[in-house]
């Protein structure tokens, strides 16, 4: 298909590309004004991410059923949408200790665009679709496009490559019309109107975006046994922060002094899940290391299991 053109004709039709009335003016108004025009709109993303809560959950369902399969999830974007794609799925190793292979972001234009916008790269609707080749996409993995707009030929060769896979297609986009034209098991379209710097997408787009993506990896890895409570168990504590942040979990959770924690997370090997369990049951690293695989790395079943 080479360089798609498809939707051009649309453009001037989406709500991301309308004029916003509240910021007509806005290159008159004084400082001040101009941040409180911004905030007003900015207060409506949330309540509009509200709207769409059903679509995101069951997002969240199939993409636990493919990592419980062994699959993987890929955002596939362009521009802001494939930034915000590659910044969740980079904060999921350190956060909940998850190989960086099972949740990747695909951006339009490779890693220059991650600094340096690709604008022509979205157009290549074959591209979408040989990224997702190139990783060898499988039957049970998931493929989420992003795309504020909805027509981007990158991101719509993607979804068009997951299902000739196989895989769970998700679309996010904040384009209600174009939603209708695109197959996917899951739509996901917070629609938060114009932008106020018209047609600028990584505004109210962006952030009900980058809320979207918390949402869909961090629900996930709570139903993947990678939280205790609301407490991140499942950190790697690669930097000072982290470690500190670990200590004071198990100190939390086992009633340990911090430096009584900081001996048990050295005896766990330096593994929080491991740590807790073992004090909290009084066992070795290897019995707590063998609940804990008996139960999928779900601390809670851990602690209730039989020994």
């Amino acid at each position: 298909m080479g360089n798609n053109r498809e939707g051009t004709s649309r453009w001037a039709d989406l709500l991301t590309e309308q004029r916003n009335p509240a910021s007509a003016n806005i290159d008159e108004l004084p400082t001040s004004e101009v941040l409180r025009v911004m905030n007003a709109e900015d207060r409506k993303v949330p309540e509009a991410v509200g709207m769409v809560l059903a679509g995101v959950a069951r997002a969240v369902d199939l993409v636990v059923g493919a990592f419980q399969k062994g699959g993987r999830l890929f955002y596939v974007g362009a521009g802001t949408s494939g930034r915000l794609g590659v910044l969740d799925a980079a904060e999921c190793p350190p956060t909940f200790d998850t190989h960086p292979h099972m949740v990747q972001g695909i951006i339009a234009g490779g890693e220059a665009a991650l600094t340096r916008s690709q604008e022509g790269a979205e157009d290549q609707q074959d591209s979408g679709a040989a990224a997702l080749r190139a990783q060898g996409l499988k039957q049970h993995d998931v493929v989420m496009g992003v795309a504020a707009s909805g027509v981007t030929p990158f991101v719509l060769g993607a979804l068009s490559q997951a299902r000739k896979t196989g895989a769970a297609a998700l679309f996010l986009t904040c384009n209600p019309s174009s939603a209708e034209s695109v197959e996917a098991d899951v739509k996901i379209v917070p629609e938060v109107g114009p932008e106020v710097i018209t047609g600028s997408t990584r505004l109210k787009a962006g952030t009900a975006t980058k809320l979207v993506l918390n949402m869909v990896t961090t629900a996930a890895m709570v139903r993947m046994g990678k939280t205790y409570g609301n407490l991140m168990v499942d950190l790697t504590p690669s930097c000072a922060k982290l470690q500190d942040r670990a200590e004071r979990i198990l100190s939390e959770v086992t009633g340990l002094s911090r430096e009584q924690s900081c001996q048990a997370l050295q005896a766990s090997g330096n593994n929080l899940k491991t740590a807790i369990t073992m004090v909290k049951r009084a066992v070795s690293k290897e019995t707590a290391r063998r609940l804990l695989a008996r139960h999928n790395g779900i601390v809670k079943k851990a602690l209730e299991a039989e020994i």
